[in-house]
């Protein structure tokens, strides 16, 4: 039986890490409303000994600086690598299942007792509890700008009597950063989704016009000025099948129309459809149907 999932919460963690503080006093911070964790492998060892999978209870950033981890997010294997910043909120249940040894990690967690710098219903959308995680792949720049946010909270927290304002005005400024990125990639995913959807739109239609006529993937990539290599990779990702699938089956259906509706012989058909001969037909519509022509001809 899948065990069920153990609340890394704030205490637990203190739990773990507390008989090793002395050790890891240079990497961790903890304290009853966050932590900060300026990670080497020793850290990450010590969670996974306790037997994923993990529960958490609260929000939690993180920048991957070195190496690269596969880790099962809410039920979905992901792999995090250096340049991506990951971002994981309440009810995230995870399964680390493998890292590098070189792996480091920067990051932030927001236990249930600090003060959130938003009002109730203002929090940004990508915290709306709608999305319990995300990796960003971003550029060098947004990297940085989220990697000396959490460093600079590090440097006050540090300090004996910190400004818990200004602590909370550089948690915002992060959660904007990171809501900012979120926001641009899901914008991107879904405008490439509709250039993919609009080529395949635009290919199903110049196939139904044509096909009779043209069988090659290389017409319509022309016709569409694109390279046949990319016009097949979109039609397979927004479809699932290949282009010369669907030329095929509007061909067949084309063919099928003229066989059962048509007083034409075979060879005609084989003809008109602009085909080498018509044993290279019969041979072609027998592979995708199981039957020769006149056989489907002759079917009731």
């Amino acid at each position: 039986m899948e065990r069920q999932p153990k609340l890394m919460d704030f205490s637990r963690i203190h739990d773990i890490l507390e008989p090793h503080y002395e050790h890891l006093r240079e990497h961790i911070y903890f304290s009853k409303e966050l932590g900060i964790l300026h990670g080497d492998r020793q850290v990450f060892g010590l969670i996974v000994q306790q037997r994923p999978p993990f529960a958490i209870d609260d929000h939690r950033f993180g920048i991957i600086l070195r190496g690269q981890a596969r880790i099962n997010f809410n039920l979905v294997e992901k792999q995090v690598e250096a340049g991506m910043l990951v971002f994981l909120g309440p009810g995230t249940i995870i399964t680390p299942i493998s890292f590098s040894d070189d792996l480091e990690i920067f990051g932030m967690a927001l236990f249930n007792s600090f003060p959130m710098p938003f009002a109730s219903g203002m929090m940004p959308s990508a915290f709306s509890g709608q999305v319990r995680d995300f990796q960003l792949k971003v550029e060098e720049a947004d990297f940085d700008t989220a990697r000396r946010i959490i460093e600079t909270i590090r440097q006050l927290v540090i300090q004996p009597d910190y400004n818990r304002q200004t602590v909370s005005s550089l948690v915002a400024a992060l959660m904007h950063h990171y809501d900012g990125l979120y926001r641009q990639q899901t914008e991107r995913q879904q405008a490439s989704l509709s250039r993919e959807q609009t080529i395949f739109d635009r290919f199903i239609y110049l196939v139904n016009q044509h096909v009779a006529r043209e069988h090659q993937i290389s017409f319509y990539a022309a016709k569409m000025c694109l390279t046949e290599r990319y016009l097949g990779t979109i039609i397979r990702q927004a479809s699932g099948v290949t282009a010369k699938e669907w030329i095929d089956r509007a061909l067949v259906t084309r063919i099928k129309v003229e066989l059962k509706h048509s007083d034409k012989t075979v060879a005609q058909i084989s003809d008109d459809l602009l085909f080498p001969n018509p044993s290279f037909f019969s041979k072609y519509f027998k592979r995708l149907t199981g039957m020769t022509p006149l056989e489907f001809k002759m079917q009731e």
